[in-house]
C-alpha cells in the first residue's frame, strides 16, 4: 500500500448558532413565538420589553437600582448550553457581513459591549391600541362567558343534596368532556377512586348511578350521556314531558316514533334507511320522515354553545386591506402589530457591564451578543413573513377583488423562485401563519393549490374548483341533490376537466355528505 498526500476541495454548509436559532424561529407559530419571547426573556438579562424600558425611564432608575436577573455563574453555565441542531440546512437571508458593530458571527464575544444599532428597540414604531370602555373586547367576553362545568356547578347548588352525593354529583360534572359526554363508565370512574376494595367500588358506583340522574336532569338538556344514541333519548324525554298530551296528540305521537328509532342503530339512522327503519320500528313511512326530521333538529353536542371560544380565535399575523377606491384601489400588505414582539437590549444593564469589566464578563458579554442576536432573528422572521405575503397577494390578486373562485394555481417553488429562498423556506413561513384579508382569514398555504386542466389548454386552481363544488351543492334540489358524477359533469361543461373521484375527493376535504345523506325527508 502507497502513502501519498492529496489535496481535495468541498463544500459544505455550517449552521452557525444564529442561523440555527433564525430558522426555528422562522418556523414557529405566533403563539409558540410568544412562548419562546417569554423564555428567552426569563433566561437573559439583557432583553427586556419596550414597556418596562418606558417605566424604567419615566422613574429615572439607574443601574444600581435595578436588581441582578441573572447571577454570573448561572449565566455561565446558560452560555455553556449547546444550541438546538436545525432541522434541515435550509439558509435564510444571510446577516450582513459587517460585525464592526452587531459583533462577530458567533455568540462568544470579543470583549466588546458597544452599543449596535440593532441594540434598540424593534417593533417599537406600533402605536398603542385604544380602546373604547363602552366597547366588549372578544377575548374579554369569551373568558367572561361560564363554561359548561361553571354552569353545571351553579344548578348543583340549587339542589338539596347529602354531602356525599352531592361529591359525586360534582365528580361527575367534572368528568365530562367538553361536548358535555360522559365518556367513561360508570363502574371505570368508581375504580379510578377506590382500585382495592371492590366493597367500595359497588358503594360508589350506587352514588354515581344516583348522581346521574340528577345530572341527566340538569340544563342544557342532554348533558351527561354515554353516546350520542342517549343523548338524544333525552332529549326526546325532555320534550315528551313537556308536551300536552290531549292537546297535542300529533306532536306526541311523533316524539314516541323518534325515541323508537333511536334505540335503533345509529349506523341504520346516519343511513336514513327508511325501508328497514318502517320494518324494525313497527312504524309507518310518514311517521318515520316525520321522526327523522324532529330528530335532525335535536343537538348532538349539549355542550357546544359553552366551548371556550378564546381558543378558536385566530390571531392573523399579516393584515391585507384595500386602499382607495375604484380603478385606483390598491391593497396594502402590512405586519399585524399586535403579534410583533416589541424588544430591546437593556441598556443599562449593557452600560454596567462595559464600565465593570471583571471576572467573569466573557459570560455576560456572550449573552449581550445572544440577545442582540435574537432581536436580529425575529426582525428577520417578520420581514421575511412580510415579503412572502407580498408575493403571494402580487400573484392572487384576483382572489381578493372576487373571491376564492378567481383563485389562480400556485406552487412553493414560485414564490420562492422569485424571492430567492429556498421551497422549504416557503413552507416554513406559511405554516401556522395567517392572513387577514376582506374575505376572512386564511392561513398562508391557503393560497397554494395545485392546476386542474381545462379545455383550453389552461389551468385551473383545485381551491376553485373545491369552491365550484360547494356552490353547486349550495345550489342544488335538496329532493334530488347531485350525486359526484353529475357535479363532474357540470364543471365539464365550465370547462374544468375534474373526475368522479376527485370530485369526491374535494367534497369530503369540505365536508359535504355523499347525495344519499343530503337528500331531504
Amino acid at each position: 500500500m502507497k502513502q501519498g498526500l492529496s489535496l481535495r476541495v468541498s463544500q459544505h454548509l455550517a449552521l452557525t448558532p444564529q442561523l440555527q436559532q433564525s430558522i426555528r424561529l422562522l418556523q414557529l407559530s405566533t403563539l409558540e413565538l410568544s412562548q419562546e419571547v417569554e423564555q428567552m426573556l426569563d433566561d437573559n438579562p439583557f432583553l427586556e420589553v419596550l414597556e418596562e424600558a418606558a417605566a424604567r425611564e419615566e422613574f429615572g432608575l439607574s443601574a444600581a437600582d435595578l436588581p441582578a436577573r441573572a447571577d454570573e455563574g448561572e449565566v455561565e453555565a446558560r452560555a455553556d448550553t449547546p444550541a438546538d441542531a436545525a432541522a434541515s440546512a435550509d439558509v435564510l437571508a444571510a446577516p450582513d457581513n459587517d460585525t464592526s458593530a452587531d459583533g462577530p458571527s458567533d455568540w462568544e464575544g470579543d470583549g466588546s459591549v458597544d452599543f449596535a444599532p440593532d441594540d434598540g428597540e424593534w417593533g417599537g414604531e406600533a402605536p398603542a391600541r385604544q380602546r373604547d370602555d363602552d366597547s366588549a373586547d372578544a377575548i374579554e367576553l369569551a373568558r367572561s362567558a361560564p363554561g359548561l362545568t361553571e354552569h353545571l356547578h351553579q344548578q348543583a347548588l340549587s339542589l338539596r343534596l347529602e354531602p356525599v352525593d352531592r361529591a359525586a354529583l360534582r365528580f361527575l360534572v367534572e368528568s365530562l368532556n367538553d361536548d358535555g359526554y360522559l365518556e367513561d363508565s360508570l363502574a371505570e370512574l368508581a375504580r379510578s377512586l377506590s382500585p382495592q376494595d371492590e366493597a367500595q367500588a359497588e358503594e360508589l358506583i350506587h352514588r354515581f348511578t344516583v348522581a346521574l340522574g340528577l345530572l341527566q336532569s340538569l340544563e342544557p338538556v342532554g348533558v351527561g350521556a354515554r353516546d350520542l344514541a342517549e343523548c338524544l333519548r333525552l332529549q326526546l324525554q325532555a320534550r315528551l314531558r313537556a308536551a300536552d298530551a290531549p292537546a297535542d296528540e300529533a306532536q306526541t305521537a311523533c316524539l314516541e316514533a323518534a325515541l323508537r328509532l333511536c334505540r335503533l342503530p345509529m349506523e341504520m339512522l346516519a343511513r336514513r334507511d327508511v325501508r328497514r327503519m318502517v320494518q324494525m320500528a313497527a312504524l309507518s313511512e310518514a311517521q318515520v320522515r316525520a321522526a327523522l326530521v324532529l330528530i335532525a333538529r335535536l343537538e348532538p353536542k349539549p355542550g357546544r354553545r359553552f366551548v371556550n371560544t378564546e381558543r378558536q380565535i385566530v390571531v392573523p399575523d399579516v393584515i391585507v386591506a384595500k386602499v382607495g377606491r375604484g380603478a385606483s384601489a390598491k391593497l396594502q400588505v402590512r405586519l399585524n402589530t399586535d403579534v410583533m414582539p416589541k424588544l430591546r437590549v437593556h441598556d443599562v444593564y449593557a452600560s454596567a457591564l462595559r464600565q465593570h469589566k471583571g471576572e467573569g464578563s466573557q459570560a455576560l458579554q456572550q449573552r449581550l451578543q445572544e440577545a442582540r442576536w435574537f432581536i436580529k432573528n425575529i426582525q428577520q422572521r417578520f420581514d421575511t413573513i412580510l415579503r412572502v405575503s407580498n408575493a403571494i397577494v402580487e400573484r392572487q390578486k384576483n382572489f381578493f377583488v372576487h373571491g376564492e373562485l378567481a383563485m389562480r394555481p400556485l406552487v412553493l417553488r414560485e414564490i420562492a423562485d422569485e424571492l430567492g429562498l429556498h421551497e422549504s423556506t416557503i413552507s416554513r413561513v406559511t405554516t401556522a401563519k395567517y392572513m387577514a384579508t376582506p374575505f376572512g382569514t386564511f392561513e398562508l398555504k391557503y393560497f397554494f393549490g395545485s392546476a386542474l386542466g381545462t379545455e383550453t389548454g389552461g389551468n385551473a386552481s383545485s381551491t376553485a374548483v373545491r369552491a365550484l363544488i360547494r356552490q353547486f351543492v349550495a345550489a342544488e334540489n335538496a329532493t334530488k341533490p347531485l350525486s359526484d358524477n353529475q357535479i363532474s359533469d357540470m364543471l365539464r361543461e365550465q370547462g374544468i376537466e375534474c373526475a368522479r373521484r376527485t370530485v369526491a375527493k374535494y367534497r369530503e376535504a369540505l365536508r359535504i355528505a355523499p347525495a344519499n345523506l343530503r337528500r331531504a325527508l
